[in-house]
């Protein structure tokens, strides 16, 4: 048995990792490596030859797991892709949506003399998008799925996501069985929506995420205080609007639920909310679609007061029309938006007419990768140029680690623990200094921590 990091080893995206057992081999996640400003370049090849693959197992939707599916499928993948239900569901919507990013990268550049674009080539199309949805084969948590005679995979709720999951593999090889898991990412406890991640069993292997290593989340507070404190001072005591980028899968739902429980006890007088993302609104619908797998919080809500992502003065927008409406709305409001990150999506509408309004509050819920917008006004950028204009920043810049989907550094050691004492423990999916300090710590507790290195082989 033999097992290849060929993605989000000594990085955070791009997670993908070969097992081969015998002659059957398993790719486990493939997502898009966007590490580089020439991500669409850099994907489109595989170190290996896609056709040879007999397998996908699909840990969750984000793209950073997902998103170079269809270019696997395009490049001769005719294998089934194993996920369960809730990730085939999000992964569809992530994937059109990414052709959509394609085809608006590449229209930016003027045409050629012959009429042709002259960005670059989309990475797939809507075709082999679809190509890929058949492929999906859902399975539910925790019910053992027989892959061959000799290999078992079993999926384990990790949080983090509605449909994440840890892919748990029983694998008989040549007469020894061994076990080996992959957490995928791991959320956090009692976070809005979400189930809290459940106990792996013991393994011989682990492949664990490392993105908060040696990284804690806030404690001193609750996220509903934190979420009326920067109500009150955006909204309330000075009459002005408070923008949230969120990514419109999973932040967005566990916001909205969040403001729902603070709005609905009357914590806050009644403001009005604008979820601008028509992604968010498709999004919204899956989580409906599978509320049984929502956290009890969620499903007692529902029971008492009803569905969770609407509640009055909230409205979703839908159209570019409606959208346009919010910008000339005067009175205090909210306005949730994607991308989280600032990069493209509605919000850098909303950015471009408040960013110089001192009555708007930004508050960054989430994480911004060095080089994006999002990070640039984290940093304290007095100036940023958006929609090809350079503007002053009078805008209040907030963050809260609070929604957070991540698991800190005592979340991620804790399930490590819990799978007994593997032979080894790989990390991966981290920066250099996330993965550098929980290699470290567990290695004082007595696990045997390896840091692969991309296209670094381990018989197992």
């Amino acid at each position: 048995m033999k097992l290849t990091f060929w993605g989000a080893a000594q990085q955070v995206t791009g997670s993908m990792h070969l097992l081969e057992v015998g002659h059957y081999k398993i790719l486990i996640d493939c997502g898009l490596d966007y590490e580089k400003e020439t991500y669409q370049e850099e994907n489109q090849f595989f170190p290996f030859d896609p056709a040879t693959i007999n397998l996908v197992i699909l840990t969750h939707a984000h793209i950073d797991h997902s998103g170079n599916l269809p270019t696997l499928v395009r490049s001769g993948f005719d294998g089934q892709v194993l996920c369960t239900p809730p990730t085939a569901d999000l992964t569809s919507i992530l994937l059109f949506d990414s052709v959509e990013l394609f085809l608006r990268k590449q229209s930016r550049k003027p045409r050629t003399k012959r009429g042709h674009f002259n960005g670059p080539k989309p990475l797939y199309l809507h075709k082999h998008v679809m190509d890929t949805i058949d492929r999906f084969v859902t399975i539910a948590f925790n019910k053992p799925f027989q892959i061959t005679g000799d290999i078992s995979l079993t999926f384990v709720p990790v949080g983090h996501l509605l449909g994440a999951a840890a892919a748990v593999l029983s694998i008989n090889d040549q007469g020894t069985e061994k076990k080996i898991a992959f957490t995928g990412d791991i959320g956090r406890q009692n976070y809005p929506v979400l189930v809290n991640p459940e106990p792996l069993p013991p393994v011989d292997y682990l492949v664990s995420e490392a993105t908060y290593g040696g990284r804690y989340h806030s404690k001193n507070e609750t996220l509903e205080e934190r979420l009326i404190k920067e109500i009150t001072e955006a909204c309330i005591k000075t009459p002005g609007r408070l923008i949230i980028p969120a990514f419109s899968i999973g932040r967005t739902q566990s916001l909205v639920f969040a403001l729902n429980q603070i709005f609905s006890k009357k914590l806050l007088p009644p403001i009005q909310i604008f979820v601008d993302s028509p992604m968010a609104i498709q999004a919204t619908d899956v989580y409906r679609k599978h509320h049984n797998l929502v956290n009890q919080e969620a499903k007692d809500f529902y029971q008492t007061m009803g569905d969770e992502f609407e509640f009055e003065h909230l409205a979703y927008v839908q159209t570019m029309k409606e959208s346009k409406d919010v910008s000339n709305y005067f009175d205090p409001c909210i306005i949730i938006s994607s991308a989280g990150m600032l990069e493209g999506g509605r919000i850098q509408d909303h950015l471009y007419y408040n960013i110089q309004n001192y009555y708007c509050t930004i508050l960054f819920i989430g994480y911004c990768a060095k080089g994006t917008l999002g990070y640039k006004l984290l940093s304290g950028a007095p100036i940023v140029r958006i929609k090809d204009r350079e503007l002053m920043v009078y805008a209040t810049i907030r963050q809260t680690d609070l929604l957070s989907g991540h698991g800190d550094h005592d979340d991620l050691i804790k399930t490590i623990r819990q799978t007994g004492q593997p032979k080894q423990v790989f990390l991966v999916h981290g920066e250099d200094k996330s993965l550098q300090s929980l290699s470290a710590a567990i290695q004082e507790e007595g696990f045997n921590a390896t840091v692969p290195e991309r296209g670094e082989t381990f018989d197992l």
